[in-house]
């Protein structure tokens, strides 16, 4: 399958190094962060080999028909997650966009009175990045504030494999205590142990040089196993893939847009924190088919997903993976191909019923009543009802019982237009900050 050429490709990029992030065992709720001068490097050097990759025409993964010089709006779409890291992950996607567009003295205009002018710093060009915020759209987080997904932790926690695997890290976890401050050293602690271990041995030489040379690699198995069995599930609908599940619906409608020939989009990147690619490895048997992928990825980590085109016209997705920003893509098999390349339809159709397509689904799948917009649709959905009970009678109501859902639908919908809390996946408009773009719906 190697005769064929890129039509685009869709990026799931990891932030890049930050300051020491703690967040809820249980629940995932974060604490804030901040990104270093080295995770802007990383990410501005992940720019730079994206850029190299599918934006020079010499290249062999060269995206067709792509502007490459001066950034077309219409060709590329940015969305990063403004969640728990979001001051991280938004500031890493400025980064990379730095990386991907670089300045260029052909971004200029020329005035009615003949001066070119050129942008400023050298033609520095400001792409946009839809900040997505979780309050308003759940694409990017769908794991936090979800009572169901708080269930299936607490059930792992429970679970007789992850209680022999904490008996048997018990010695070895005995021995990081001095080394962790005071932090509790239990497995179901473990990704908060991993971290707070790889963010002081990267940035304080003390720690680095006291701390034993094979600690840091047990202490981040451990932390890949504590965060593959939260972040998968057996079940492709099961809520662990949920950090995934509630972005297959926008993965889908940019996969379609990138492989229609009359549709101007070419490369798509979101911009994440580490848990949506273990759903994304689980969900496409990557993780099955490749066990060393079953785990954290490193900062600026990335996924490409390649839509590609064969000689005989037909669509595929190929997915490569590279662990980091000294890592190069390898193009990894899942969904039991070997090739690591799928029909493009097979791979829409396989992920496709797992998605969770609206608000109203995810908070259905949550269980939240309250929170993130589920407090409106509970209330429309209230309201509505006894709206109508109050205007029809027990026999009418019988008659009528078919008629009262989309009355429902109807009111539910109208209130949520007006409270601007309507399903993610509408587009809204675009407000320029800086180099950033925040999300209002129109």
């Amino acid at each position: 399958m190697s005769d064929s050429k890129v039509l685009g490709v869709l990026i799931l990029a990891r932030h890049g190094d930050r300051q020491g992030f703690y967040q809820s065992p249980t629940s995932y709720t974060p604490t804030a962060t901040k990104i270093t001068p080295l995770g802007n490097r990383e990410e501005f050097l992940l720019g730079q080999y994206l850029r190299a990759r599918y934006l020079n025409a010499s290249s062999p993964t060269f995206i067709s028909n792509v502007n490459a010089s001066i950034v077309d709006p219409n060709q590329v779409l940015v969305r990063a997650d403004a969640g728990g890291e979001g001051g991280v992950i938004l500031q890493s996607a400025m980064s990379l966009t730095q990386g991907l567009f670089p300045a260029d003295a052909d971004y200029n205009t020329t005035l009615a009175n003949g001066t070119t002018v050129q942008g400023p710093l050298d033609g520095y060009q400001y792409v946009s990045i839809e900040s997505v915020e979780p309050n308003n759209d759940i694409s990017l987080e769908g794991w936090t504030s979800c009572s169901a997904f708080d269930k299936s932790t607490q059930e792992f926690y429970q679970s007789p494999e992850f209680k022999q695997k904490a008996t048997e890290s018990q010695s070895f976890l005995s021995q990081l205590a001095r080394f962790l401050d005071g932090r509790p050293v239990t497995l179901d602690n473990m990704w908060n142990i991993f971290d707070f271990m790889n963010v002081r041995n990267i940035h304080d030489q003390e720690f680095h040089n006291n701390l034993p040379p094979t600690f840091l690699q047990q202490a981040r198995h451990l932390a890949n196993y504590h965060e593959y069995g939260v972040f998968s599930d057996k079940e492709l609908n099961g809520i662990g893939n949920i950090a995934f599940r509630t972005t297959i619906p926008s993965v889908v409608k940019n996969l379609n847009s990138i492989a229609n020939d009359t549709d101007p989009l070419k490369f798509v990147y979101y911009a994440t924190a580490y848990k949506p690619f273990l759903s994304l490895f689980n969900m496409t048997g990557v993780a099955q088919m490749n066990p060393d992928l079953a785990g954290i990825v490193n900062y600026a980590g990335t996924v490409a997903l390649e839509v590609r085109q064969l000689a005989d016209s037909s669509k595929v997705v190929r997915f490569n993976f590279k662990n980091g920003t000294e890592d190069t893509y390898k193009r990894y098999p899942f969904m039991g191909s070997s090739s690591g390349e799928v029909p493009l339809e097979q791979f829409i159709q396989h992920l496709q019923p797992a998605a969770i397509n609206s608000t109203a689904d995810w908070c259905t799948v949550c269980g939240n009543d309250k929170d993130r917009g589920c407090g409106a649709l509970a209330l429309a959905a209230s309201q509505a009802q006894e709206s109508i009970h109050q205007k029809i009678s027990p026999v009418g109501a019988g008659v009528l019982g078919a008629g009262l859902t989309l009355f429902v639908a109807i009111v539910m919908l109208l209130v949520l237009s007006f409270l601007g809390l309507v399903a993610f996946g509408k587009k809204g408009k675009r407000r320029s900050i800086g180099s950033v773009t925040s999300y209002e719906k129109a």
